[in-house]
């Protein structure tokens, strides 16, 4: 020990503090060991050490709180105390992780790294206090600050072990206490306070520490769901989707957000009552900045504590389950903010992002980009998603922004980005990450990943060993922008049209596609669903209740988000919420009807969503009545003889004695009118249903003369 290893300590740049601090042998005296027990404290006064033969005083070998006192024997476990203060000393304790884990972590193949990193409630030798460890490859130093040392680095220094990981027990900490880690860099003097990486729980904004906690309080009552989940192919069952911003769907009386417990009640009765089968949360990962809507991620393994600690968001999650409805997770690996306390420059280097901003950085958003190349991110990112999966239940993860990491030219101009070693401008990187994700996501019995996909990218929703990206399902952007285009026409202008709601059948079975209508279509200038349609109020209700109906009978799963089921006038407002006081008035009331009645018809009959997948669960009636704008299509179950007949009227004009052909005689019960009085309507139909007439006509030897009403669907089925 020299005196410029004391200075080191004492000035909190030491970065081997266990080879100072703590027991050590220093000489043999008489052919007996002598020992020493440093300590430095420097808000104590005076310090001793506790042995069994009794106190030992310290002496002070520094003016900052460098203290040493020599004893023969190596001292057993021992406590100290300070200014009549007593506790254990953190040196005295051995490494806690084990290699095994460190070599895991660094060949990347540790997907349960959020065991081994972070803040754990574990015991040391019999005594109960919080692990601390930490990647940090390139810090001299790093310490543990919180509420427990005044926020003073010079504390608890870490232990570095291999890989670069860095860990620190501390002994009698507990659950709710406030830390950071303070990094220093071996490079250019940098020095940050940091956010832990892998913190089950943080402050809620704007604080930044994150906190101590435990995530085995919940008693999960579930069992039954998981079980039924894993044994449900998803692809042939039915998927509606409700997108929900928590901070936004409801606040109280007083203006506030609800906690995850009131949503438990709240939400989860509304959505069983619409009759959804799940619901998809934009992110509840940890995030500073409430404007980004959850997109820029802070926490990835700790759920807001905006709206609670993560218990409660356990039992809203466990009310779901129990209420029949899954839970689908927005989760974002595709980008991260630059926020000074994040991963961004995490060790005074490009730990978690590149280096290189051709490749490093969004533009767009100005966010950071992942290194998908190096083995301990991609190694934190599945950990992420396999945590959420694993330890919450979650049932689903959509992840967002697919294509900006797919290609290396996303949103660049020319000589703005750095081609793949073959040219290209495919991301290998990323690619071999999302097979990786998916392949160890799909291991979880009924999990499913959805991806934000807005390119012709190939193979996105195919498995991994058909050279797929391995997604469960991909979301149809294309068939939304083209939907939401044509009804947004007047309807005298739609026959020029025809093609944008005949077009998504052409590429409909090249994936497995969930039909969007998501947050990012009623925001920035693009009007709300309702304020997209054309014509006086009755024709705005009308076009929305035919696209709902459209949507519903067209192959896929579906997803719309908050408040377009009420037919809202205003935009999307994250700082607001849905209004609700609309529902006070028929036209809304009458909508929102219907969306429960098309989830309820939905589940209903298998023709609707067995066959979503292959061509055999569609087919064509007529899609060449351009001028009057209609069109007529079947939709099969599994067993080709349960099928569905949807007629399309995409005009204001009632079309009475509409021949339709059938591929089979018999009576068609109307099922489904969206223009009934019930949803609003005009009441124009038929009478319940039509009886079939030996008429040839669109190829089939039957044929049903049908009343069309206006700007609405009908769905016929046969007895």
């Amino acid at each position: 020990m020299t005196v410029a290893e004391i200075e080191a300590v004492a000035g909190g740049y030491h970065g081997d503090p266990f080879r100072l601090l703590g027991p050590h042998r220093v000489r043999k005296l008489r052919g007996k060991a002598r020992w020493e027990v440093r300590a430095f404290l420097p808000h104590a006064g005076s310090v001793e050490v506790l042995l069994e033969s009794g106190p030992a005083p310290m002496a002070r070998k520094h003016e900052h709180g460098f203290f040493t006192a020599q004893m023969d024997g190596e001292p057993a476990p021992y406590r100290l105390r300070a200014d009549g203060v007593e506790f254990e000393d953190p040196y005295r304790f051995p490494p806690q992780l084990s290699s095994f884990d460190l070599h895991l972590h660094g060949e990347g193949t540790h997907y349960e790294t959020y065991n081994m990193l972070g803040a754990h409630m574990v015991e040391a030798e019999g005594v109960p206090g919080v692990r601390f460890a930490v990647w940090a490859p390139n810090a001299e130093v790093v310490s543990v600050i919180g509420d427990f040392n005044r926020w003073d680095s010079r504390c608890h220094p870490m232990r570095r072990r291999d890989g670069g990981v860095w860990e620190l027990f501390i002994p009698h900490l507990g659950e709710g206490a406030n830390y950071k880690y303070q990094v220093r860099s071996r490079f250019q003097g940098y020095t940050q306070q940091k956010t832990d990486p892998y913190a089950f729980l943080c402050e809620a904004p704007p604080k930044t520490a994150s906190v101590v906690a435990r995530l085995d309080r919940h008693q999960w009552r579930d069992a039954s769901w998981m079980e039924a989940r894993g044994a449900t192919d998803w692809l042939k069952a039915p998927v509606s989707v409700y997108e929900v911003h928590l901070e936004s769907w409801l606040r109280g009386p007083d203006g506030r957000p609800l906690t995850y417990r009131e949503l438990a009640v709240s939400l989860v009765e509304y959505v069983k009552r619409m009759g959804f089968t799940h619901i998809e949360l934009m992110p509840v990962l940890e995030h500073p900045f409430s404007g980004s809507w959850g997109y820029q991620v802070i926490g990835y393994f700790a759920p807001t504590s905006r709206f609670g600690p993560p218990e409660d968001f356990m039992e809203f999650v466990d009310s779901c389950h129990q209420a029949g409805i899954g839970v689908i997770l927005d989760w974002v690996p595709a980008h991260f903010p630059k926020d000074a306390h994040g991963l961004a420059w995490f060790d005074g280097t490009a730990l978690y992002e590149h280096e290189d901003p051709r490749k490093g950085e969004h533009r767009d958003w100005g966010t950071l980009i992942f290194n998908y190349g190096r083995h301990e991110v991609r190694e934190f990112l599945i950990s992420s998603a396999l945590f959420w999966l694993r330890k919450y239940h979650i049932d689903g993860l959509r992840v967002d922004a697919v294509a900006s990491m797919l290609y290396l030219d996303y949103s660049r101009q020319p000589g703005e980005w750095a081609p793949n070693q073959f040219g290209g401008n495919e991301n290998l990187e990323a690619i071999d990450f999302l097979r990786r994700f998916n392949e160890l996501a799909h291991a979880e019995p009924g999990a499913i990943t959805v991806a934000e996909e807005s390119t012709a990218f190939s193979g996105v929703s195919r498995p991994v060993y058909l050279n797929g990206l391995g997604f469960t399902m991909k979301w149809n952007m294309g068939w939304m922008h083209d939907m939401l285009h044509y009804f947004s026409l007047d309807p005298v202008h739609r026959k020029h049209h025809h093609n944008d709601i005949t077009f998504s059948l052409l590429y409909a079975f090249s994936e497995n596609f969930v039909l969007p209508v998501s947050h990012d279509e009623v925001v920035h200038g693009k009007r709300s669903l309702l304020g997209k349609m054309p014509g006086d109020e009755w024709r705005r209700f009308a076009n929305a209740r035919a696209f709902l109906a459209y949507m519903y009978t067209h192959p896929g799963k579906k997803l719309y988000f908050m408040g377009c089921e009420i037919g809202q006038y205003a935009e999307w407002d994250h700082d607001s919420q849905v209004q609700w006081e609309l529902v006070a008035f028929e036209p809304h009331r009458g909508l929102q009807s219907l969306v429960r009645e098309l989830n309820r018809i939905y589940r209903l009959y298998p023709a609707l969503y067995e066959v979503d997948y292959h061509y055999s669960g569609f087919e064509w009636v007529d899609f060449r009545d351009v001028e009057q704008s209609v069109i007529s299509f079947l939709r099969f179950a599994a067993n080709r003889g349960d099928f569905l007949l949807v007629c399309c009227n995409f005009t204001p004009v009632v079309r009475r004695n509409y021949l339709v052909g059938v591929p089979a005689e018999g009576f068609y019960e109307e099922v489904l009118n969206t223009d009934s009085a019930y949803f609003g309507g005009s009441n124009v139909g038929n009478a319940g249903g039509v009886s079939s007439r030996p008429v040839p006509h669109h190829e089939w030897k039957h044929s049903i003369p049908v009343t069309l009403p206006p700007l609405a669907v009908v769905v016929f089925r046969k007895r």
